[in-house]
């Protein structure tokens, strides 16, 4: 066992953990201290402390990266719970294959997709990621190893997907491709300026497009409340041609002392983004990176907030009261003058989500980073919490940092019937932040 200061991505808490590993996926369950707790670490692109357990053990995957198996004529594939989905695009896109659902990154394991169930730009169309895994294996603290699906052993497995490491460690896991014609995509960017226009957009957009996100404008106020830019993409039907190269990343090497993202840049940002394209509608064919991973092209992204890191607040609201919910959001963060460049604004459909704590319903979700500004920025996120508990809506605790228990609790009910599934060695700081008081 050593020791290593570990951080989330939003760089908000940097602490010493205690690191141990497995040397294979066939290895027994490490050894460690009869007091100590252990948290299945992946990639650590967890925005708060979901992926963080102080005072505890954080169980590394990064030796479990082999691939086991590829059907290249059925799309399913098999791998350890290391493998970076950039791993998995590598592998497959060449033959016509592509993951099914895949979050704003590519950078994080298949372990850490199944844990938090993560969503993508085609909910509406395919749900969540635990909807496309045919099995996964959990290893327990006590040696046992559990083979999970949606029909063998049903309960451990809505128990395990958006269980955010809780219930063991994932060591393995059977997924389900879908087929691609090339890794071009193409992709329709629509200016609106207000809510109402992107709802009518996403229903004009939810049968023939797959994939649809929106970009919007929190800053704006009265007529310019809910501006944004809408994308809406299929993959291209055709094989490629000429396939355009892809970028080469371009890296922020130190952390500055103070945040890039401010009042200033965020005004100067928001006003030159809405007015990025001349017409109101553009076509594009592109690769699929710049479209499903604009910010990997920029490693190292989360340190433009300066020492004190950024908190994102992620959460969904029900359709029934959705926009009158969201519209009460952006005037809650336009008012306090903490916007975000990267505000994210799009609908979950119906497709049930397979797990206890999995995190999308149908609804309304939206996605914001905000600069660490202390108590200021405390006192918006209470506001915010407020319209969200109001709504029936919840946070996403893969994005989280702070969010209140109860909050936590009322937002997701099955809480304690997840809790008997928990393995007895295994807590993270998230855990333990929101079951306070419970």
């Amino acid at each position: 066992m050593t020791t290593q200061v570990v951080s989330s991505w939003g760089n908000v808490i940097s602490v010493e953990h205690a690191i141990v590993r497995l040397a294979n996926r066939h290895a027994v369950f490490p050894d460690i201290a009869p007091e100590a707790t252990v948290l299945p670490y992946g990639n650590g692109r967890s925005y708060g402390d979901s992926c963080l357990n102080v005072g505890g053990a954080l169980l590394q995957t990064g030796t479990l990266d082999r691939f086991i198996a590829f059907d290249r004529e059925s799309g399913t594939l098999t791998c350890e719970s290391g493998v970076l989905l950039a791993d998995i695009l590598r592998l497959v896109v060449p033959h016509g294959w592509f993951v099914p659902v895949t979050p704003g990154t590519k950078f994080v394991t298949i372990g850490g997709a199944i844990a938090n169930d993560v969503h993508g730009k085609n909910h509406h169309h395919t749900g969540t990621f635990a909807r496309h895994v045919r099995r996964l294996e959990l290893l327990r603290s006590d040696g046992r190893r559990i083979e999970c699906s949606a029909t063998e052993n049903p309960d451990w497995f809505a128990a395990t997907v958006g269980g955010l490491g809780l219930t063991g460690t994932i060591t393995r896991a059977e997924i389900q491709l879908r087929r691609i014609a090339s890794p071009l995509v193409d992709v329709e960017t629509i200016r609106f300026s207000n809510l109402d226009e992107f709802l009518a957009l996403c229903a004009d957009s939810s049968d023939a497009f797959e994939y649809t996100v929106a970009w919007i404008d929190c800053l704006g106020k009265g007529r310019r409340l809910g501006r944004g830019l809408l994308q809406r993409a299929n993959h291209a039907r055709a094989p490629a041609e000429g396939t355009p190269a892809r970028q080469s990343p371009r890296n922020i090497p130190f952390t500055p002392p103070f945040s890039l993202v401010n009042g200033a840049s965020l005004r100067l940002f928001n006003t030159a983004y809405y007015h990025r394209q001349r017409g109101a509608r553009q076509s594009a064919r592109m690769r699929f990176e710049p479209f499903f991973y604009p910010l990997d092209n920029l490693l190292h992204w989360n340190r433009l907030y300066g020492p004190h890191g950024f908190y994102q607040y992620q959460c969904v609201v029900p359709m029934e009261c959705g926009r009158d919910a969201t519209e009460a959001l952006l005037n809650a963060i336009a008012r306090s003058g903490l916007g975000s460049m990267l505000a994210v604004l799009k609908l979950f459909g119906s497709l049930d989500s397979p797990g206890m704590l999995s995190f999308p319903r149908e609804g309304i979700t939206l996605a914001l980073d905000f600069p660490n500004r202390g108590e200021r920025l405390e006192r918006l996120f209470k506001e915010l919490d407020a319209i969200v508990r109001d709504a029936g809506g919840r946070l996403y605790p893969a994005k989280d940092g702070r969010m209140p228990g109860e909050l936590f609790r009322s937002g997701y009910p099955r809480w304690s019937e997840f809790a008997r599934f928990i393995d007895p060695r295994c807590s993270s700081s998230f855990w333990r932040r929101v079951m306070e008081n419970a």
